[in-house]
């Protein structure tokens, strides 16, 4: 008789099981990091590398010990091409929001009212912001998409579903659990909960296609910052920056800018998505070799 909880194949717990699991053990992680991180570095920075610790920490035990793969599995395998990918991302999370500052800023929908502000130093300043936004582009495509995409992925492929269909079905689900994990988020609305969703789409194609977390981890990384440090719009609804080298009064409509949550709520925010995911294609076709489904993303690792 088949077991709920355990694959008799491969003797793992099922892929659901899994799937509570980590984000147990990652509650259970930033609950036990956040004093000390915060006595060590303070709010907000404690609190960020109380979560990198706790979603790493999880990711990495629910790896071994559940899923019985390596850390590496989940998008690390630095070949080559992972830095140059990396790089990009960096490069695309740049480009793409400044030319949505550049088209708000033509139409006269942005003001610049300051320029090079912070609360203290602003180099250090906005190094720390810079360092908090790159744990957050860390530990949420770690678990969004390293973790999640892998074991849906995995749990899909069956009878019914082909690798190439899985990994996609596993890319469309864990979009929209991540838009729903930022339906809380100040300013939020079922607008940018859709278009966060969107974002995960966006995010996550790098991954589903070459299997690395190496460009999702860059975009997500320099998207928030130039956002919210860099151009002065508001993150994901969050607006309380360390450090802004741009501060601007937002204008225009919201259907267009996305209003006090910020682009991503917003058309243009969708259009320079879009934009992105054209580009992306085009540089995973270039520096990869051709464009494909990532497979071996829904496969099973050997029993042991």
């Amino acid at each position: 008789m088949p077991s709920l909880f355990r694959n008799p194949d491969d003797h793992r717990l099922r892929a659901l099981w899994r799937l509570m699991a980590v984000p147990a053990l990652t509650m259970a992680g930033v609950w036990a990091l956040t004093p000390p991180m915060h006595g060590l570095l303070g709010p907000p920075l404690g609190l960020r590398f109380a979560l990198l610790g706790g979603f790493t920490g999880a990711v990495w035990l629910g790896g071994r010990y559940l899923d019985r793969r390596p850390f590496r599995a989940f998008g690390f395998h630095r070949d080559r091409r992972w830095w140059p990918d990396f790089g990009f991302g960096l490069g695309l999370g740049m480009l793409l929001m400044a030319g949505l500052f550049g088209m708000e800023y033509a139409l006269g929908w942005v003001t610049v009212t300051a320029t090079y502000q912070a609360a203290d130093a602003f180099g250090p300043s906005l190094f720390v912001a810079f360092v908090s936004f790159a744990c957050v582009g860390f530990y949420e495509e770690l678990l969004f998409r390293g973790y999640l995409v892998r074991n849906l992925a995995e749990g899909f492929h069956g009878p019914r579903l082909d690798a190439h269909r899985a990994v996609i079905a596993a890319w469309g689900v864990s979009s929209v659990l991540f838009g729903v994990a930022h339906a809380l988020n100040p300013n939020a609305s079922p607008v940018s909960t859709l278009n966060i969703a969107g974002a995960g789409l966006f995010l996550g194609l790098g991954y589903v296609l070459t299997g690395e977390l190496a460009l999702p981890i860059g975009l997500h990384i320099a998207w928030n910052f130039a956002q919210g440090n860099v151009f002065g719009f508001p993150v994901s609804g969050g607006s309380d920056f360390a450090a802004q080298v741009l501060v601007i009064r937002q204008g225009g409509p919201d259907v267009w800018t996305g209003g006090a949550f910020g682009p991503e709520a917003g058309l243009l925010g969708l259009a320079a998505m879009a934009v992105g995911s054209l580009l992306t294609l085009w540089w995973v076709r270039r520096s990869h070799g051709r464009l494909h489904w990532h497979a071996a993303l829904a496969e099973a690792p050997p029993p042991a």
